[in-house]
């Protein structure tokens, strides 16, 4: 559906919030790619923002999905479950970009995660897409694990990507028609890049300086 102007109505891809408070619009190009903006283990738990039920459904309503709150029943078990197949997935999804296959232990975590029934798609009265029947957590977790799956054996397996800044490790699918996307958005990492680009390229007067934009490190998780 789209607006009057031909734009998407519901845009696809999140509004991350960096440290400083800026805000930017990042589309990792996949569902599976969205999880991992919720957090991480080891040194990306600071990032975890899943820590109730109730985060796994703001979530959602966040996601390319767009299920409302109460559509999804979550369990604290399938939380923890929602946050194994992420943790497993960032791993398996970073090696991939970094043209390694991965662990063969967090590829088994994605095929038992997905042996569940999956959600199951609705079509509403007008046509478009509906929120599934009420659901549980096992569910959308066999869902995200299929589409994760499918990700990692599919034809776009090879354009997943590493955001190119030394201090961003957001990963995402390059769908552009050329594959050259380097930055997990360029409103944050790729205008960063512009601005040390200028810089390197001319000496500039300190009131050019202040008007470069440049912010802090950016790995961050909220809405």
């Amino acid at each position: 559906m789209t607006d009057g102007d031909g734009a998407p109505e519901h845009p696809t891809g999140l509004v991350l919030t960096t440290p400083g408070g800026t805000s930017f619009h990042f589309d990792p190009g996949a569902l599976c790619l969205e999880l991992l903006t919720t957090g991480g283990h080891g040194a990306h738990n600071r990032y975890e923002v899943l820590h109730r039920p109730s985060d796994l459904t703001h979530w959602l309503a966040r996601s390319r999905l767009r299920l409302p709150a109460g559509t999804v029943r979550i369990t604290d078990d399938q939380l923890t479950a929602a946050r194994t197949l992420r943790d497993a997935l960032w791993h398996l999804a970073a090696a991939r970009a970094h043209g390694r296959t991965g662990d063969p232990a967090d590829r088994a975590t994605l095929n038992r995660a997905a042996a569940h029934p999956p959600l199951v798609p609705q079509i509403a009265p007008d046509g478009t897409a509906a929120a599934p029947l009420p659901a549980d957590g096992s569910q959308l977790v066999s869902t995200l694990a299929r589409d994760a799956i499918a990700l990692l054996t599919g034809p776009h397996a090879d354009r997943i990507r590493e955001c190119r800044a030394h201090d961003c490790q957001l990963l995402f699918v390059d769908t552009s028609r050329p594959g050259r996307r380097r930055w997990c958005s360029m409103e944050r990492c790729g205008n960063r890049n512009k601005v040390r680009a200028l810089r390197a390229r001319r000496v500039t007067d300190p009131a050019q300086e202040a008007e470069a934009v440049s912010g802090p490190p950016h790995r961050t998780f909220t809405s």
